[in-house]
């Protein structure tokens, strides 16, 4: 058996536990940093946070309706029947949901939006819709978007693994358009280009006013607020009275301290150089991150030096997966059975007590800094509305990383008491489900009243 340096397994142990943690100063720099630019890119100046309108304020509540959504945000796309019915509450009707592969991913724009549309074909048809009426939707693109209207908007840079030539620097609702005429579909009426995280809000306030926040925490991450007419500087003309969601494409801040691994991992991307939050709190990295930090760890015969295959395992990009990291974090037996059963089902035999108890540490020390980054620019936009935190403030969370990643909600709000104290009750973080399907039909109910040409024949009924 071979034995290692105690001294310097435990300096090495000690050095990524630091370089991981978020002292509060690291905390209250990232806020003001945060604020810096935000007020930068409200102003209309070039900054790590877009700032982007979206034409649409909160729903009053009243929105009644029946709406199409076509949601394009990850490795699928979906299509939904949601009916509104005026006092707070949505109805899914129907749903399909199809994955889009890698080669349309990564291929011709064209054929991409061509997916969706027979995608669309195929829903209208087996869910018998008249093709002779109208119905309105809303077309939910959860990219870097930099909108010109409430049904328009250009694509900024692809994100989420997606290259699809042709698409950057287009109108994604004409080529959406487009596409549904080569299919001879001319019963849709694009009334709103939405955003996931600008839907997740509005499904949620939608039947809670103090909401006024919406964060993604899944695959990506991103954030919207509410803000004054008046703060938007690119809104020229608008009343000052008024108020708008502003898309902050919060994944692209670029004030954070990056480790080593970090930057290894974001050369390695398919965007190198863009999204450096994302990139440190989001689903799609997470595991790589803890991945990086492990297979260096057993290259310094501080982990799995004596359990056979570690290295082989954990040496391919993606071995190590969030839901894996999520398990293994979450694995409370005394001798860590859960973590025993994982290492062994990915080939690595005869680890340690010492070597899970390691692993589920260092697991804990990336998860743990994604949550502190996640709750620290949450804190940003809250007390940017609301500076001593004098109101209530819901804060409407979707995706996947929040709702099922063990302890990454509890560390956020741990974070926000170290921040805050009791004050920081006044913040509340609920999981809003599906923003970018019923949040996204709101958006088209709002953005459909508020037209000059009213709303489309399938606002005023039922759908088949």
């Amino acid at each position: 058996m071979i034995t290692p340096s105690l001294d310097a397994c435990g300096a090495f142990v000690s050095y990524l536990e630091t370089l991981f943690a978020l002292s509060m100063n690291d905390l209250h720099t990232m806020i003001n940093d945060f604020h810096g630019d935000m007020r930068t890119g409200l102003s209309g100046h070039e900054g790590s946070l877009k700032m982007l309108p979206s034409f649409v304020d909160k729903p009053t509540g009243r929105e009644k309706g029946a709406f199409i959504t076509l949601d394009l945000g990850g490795t699928h796309f979906r299509i939904l029947a949601v009916q509104l019915d005026g006092k707070g509450g949505t109805t899914v009707l129907g749903t399909r949901q199809t994955a889009v592969p890698r080669k349309v991913m990564q291929g011709r724009g064209e054929a991409l939006f061509d997916f969706m549309a027979e995608g669309m074909d195929a829903f209208l048809t087996k869910r018998g819709f008249e093709r002779t009426r109208t119905y309105d939707l809303a077309f939910t693109f959860s990219f870097p978007v930099e909108p010109t209207g409430v049904s328009a908007g250009m694509l900024i840079k692809w994100t989420k693994g997606f290259t699809a030539t042709g698409v950057e620097g287009k109108d994604v609702v004409i080529l959406l358009k487009e596409a549904l005429r080569r299919k001879g579909i001319d019963c849709i009426r694009v009334t709103a280009l939405a955003n996931d995280t600008v839907g997740t809000l509005m499904a949620r306030s939608y039947r809670d006013p103090s909401c006024d926040l919406g964060v993604i925490l899944g695959t990506g991450t991103n954030a919207c607020y509410r803000e004054k007419c008046a703060h938007i500087a690119r809104l020229e003309g608008a009343p000052p009275e008024g108020f708008m969601i502003v898309n902050m494409e919060w994944g692209n801040f670029d004030k954070v301290r990056r480790t080593c691994y970090d930057r290894d991992l974001d050369a390695a991307s398919v965007n190198p150089g863009a999204m450096p939050l994302e990139k440190m709190v989001s689903g799609m990295y997470l595991g790589e991150i803890a991945r990086r930090v492990l297979v260096d760890a057993v290259q310094r015969d501080v982990l799995f030096l004596n359990a056979a295959g570690a290295l082989k395992r954990f040496k391919r990009k993606g071995s190590l997966t969030t839901p894996e990291m999520s398990l293994i974090e979450g694995d409370d037996t005394s001798d860590l059975a859960g973590v025993h059963d994982f290492l062994k089902q990915k080939g690595v035999s005869g680890s340690s007590i010492e070597d899970r108890r390691l692993l589920k540490r260092l697991c804990g020390w990336v998860s743990g800094r994604g949550a502190g980054l996640a709750a620290a620019a949450t804190a940003a936009v809250v007390t940017w509305m609301d500076p001593e935190l004098k109101h209530r403030h819901t804060v409407a969370v979707d995706g996947s990383l929040f709702e099922k990643y063990t302890r990454f909600s509890a560390k956020m709000r741990a974070v926000l008491t170290d921040l805050y104290g009791k004050k920081a009750d006044n913040i509340a973080w609920v999981h809003s489900r599906d923003g970018s399907g019923r949040g996204a039909a709101i958006i088209a109910a709002v953005a459909a009243t508020a037209s000059p040409q009213g709303p489309g024949h399938s606002s005023k009924a039922n759908f088949p």
